[in-house]
């Protein structure tokens, strides 16, 4: 498998930050705008200031602008939503319903770590200089 996907590896990359940050930004776009079904949010300031974290930082996410920081971002968001949300709720991530918060928040500190990528608009921005 990995003679066959391992040249296409950067694209796939990208198409990975692309799924994430656009699934990341819908979680923002419902507390903000009650998109989805979602119900806004927006009167709780914790829940706006996620909703602006989930929604902007997805869309960065997703495009690859300013990757890094952003990703590091959401990645934290998750964490702390993780321990205010789910922890008291035991200490498996199955039980306490806790598993999508714990899975984007490595999967951001992934992307954090990794960076945008060749397919991203960091990327542009720098052969552009």
């Amino acid at each position: 498998m990995e003679r066959w996907l391992g040249p296409h590896g950067e694209r796939l990359f990208a198409l990975f930050r692309l799924v994430a940050g656009i699934l990341f930004a819908c979680h923002g776009a419902q507390k903000l705008f009650g998109a989805f079904g979602g119900q806004k949010m927006t009167s709780n300031p914790m829940m706006l200031a996620a909703g602006i974290i989930e929604f902007g930082g997805g869309l960065l996410v997703a495009v690859g602008l300013l990757t890094t920081i952003a990703a590091f971002i959401c990645s934290g968001q998750m964490a702390v939503a993780y321990f205010m949300a789910h922890a008291k709720g035991g200490f498996w991530p199955i039980v306490n319903k806790g598993e999508l918060a714990v899975l984007y928040c490595f999967v951001f500190l992934y992307i954090a770590a990794h960076g945008g990528g060749p397919y991203s608009l960091d990327a542009a921005l720098r052969r552009k200089r």
